[in-house]
């Protein structure tokens, strides 16, 4: 019996031990060693804090920016983002930060940018852009006045039963341009729309509170946040949801009881989709 207990009592100090030299390794040795190697190539940047990172400054320095007034000015830059336009000021246009334990290189240089993403040209992403560009231009938008004008007068008559009163406007103009844009991207279908629409806020608000938080890796494997059981089911209903349109809108056409997908944005992604030319032609991720 005592032998076991001496083996039990040396088996968790060997675990306790192989825990504590992964989380030096991991959380202490390896962001320093990154922060050096970037340091001497001339990428500076806020220290790293073992576990936290970054995020308890960037987490201060938002909240003293949004504590104050906002000035009547179009530079929303040092109130939005206080913290990369901090680190700008003092370490220069491209620095080093820590989003816990995760390194993040952000340039802001745009000769060093090249040809990324945002500025890529290829036909594809061209395409898109200019279908984007024509679903949501005035010239199409002149169809949804009728609606929007109904939309408006109905918000207006419902403020009529609280003259007098005060009230947060903020809410009901949420509303209101959820409403367009889910009749601007999904027309027919802009009540489902209107759902998703909801489902991304949903999702921008916990991606918002949990964007700075402190995540220890070996932890996540075993036990999942409340946060992040609830993002991963919401992704799956907009997903689900878009993909139900889609579903609608080609069943529509295949039994020949429209002639297209529609003039909407989610329609002009479609006919994109099923383009006969391969080379201009979108994948299905593009279109969700």
């Amino acid at each position: 019996m005592g032998n076991l207990l001496i083996l039990f009592i040396a088996s968790l100090g060997l675990c306790l031990f192989v825990a504590l030299l992964y989380v030096l390794y991991n959380y202490w040795w390896v962001p320093h060693r990154v922060q050096f190697i970037m340091s001497s190539q001339g990428i500076r940047g806020p220290p790293y804090e073992f576990i936290h990172g970054n995020n308890k400054q960037i987490l201060q320095m938002q909240k003293e920016a949004y504590s104050k007034p906002m000035a009547l000015t179009h530079d929303i830059f040092p109130r939005v983002l206080p913290h990369v336009y901090s680190y700008i000021k003092k370490y220069g246009k491209n620095y080093l930060s820590w989003n816990g334990v995760q390194a993040q290189l952000v340039i802001t240089d745009p000769e060093l940018q090249g040809d990324s993403l945002v500025t890529s040209e290829s036909e594809k992403r061209a395409r898109q852009r200019k279908l984007a560009n024509y679903a949501f231009h005035g010239e199409s938008l002149k169809n949804m006045i009728p609606a929007i004008i109904a939309s408006v007068e109905t918000m207006l008559e419902k403020w009529k039963g609280k003259e007098g009163k005060e009230m947060e406007v903020f809410q009901e103009f949420r509303l209101l341009t959820s409403e367009m844009i889910s009749r601007t991207a999904f027309s027919s279908s802009y009540l489902e729309g209107e759902k998703i629409f909801d489902m991304l806020m949903k999702l921008s608000a916990i991606t918002g509170r949990n964007m700075y938080k402190a995540k220890i890796l070996f932890i996540g494997k075993f036990w999942e946040p409340a946060d992040e059981i609830e993002s991963d089911k919401l992704a799956k209903m907009i997903h689900d949801s878009v993909m139900k349109i889609v579903k609608q809108k080609e069943e529509k056409v295949m039994t020949r009881e429209a002639d297209n997908f529609g003039r909407d944005f989610l329609g002009l992604l479609l006919n994109a989709y099923h383009d006969p030319d391969e080379k201009i032609r979108l994948s299905i991720q593009y279109v969700q």
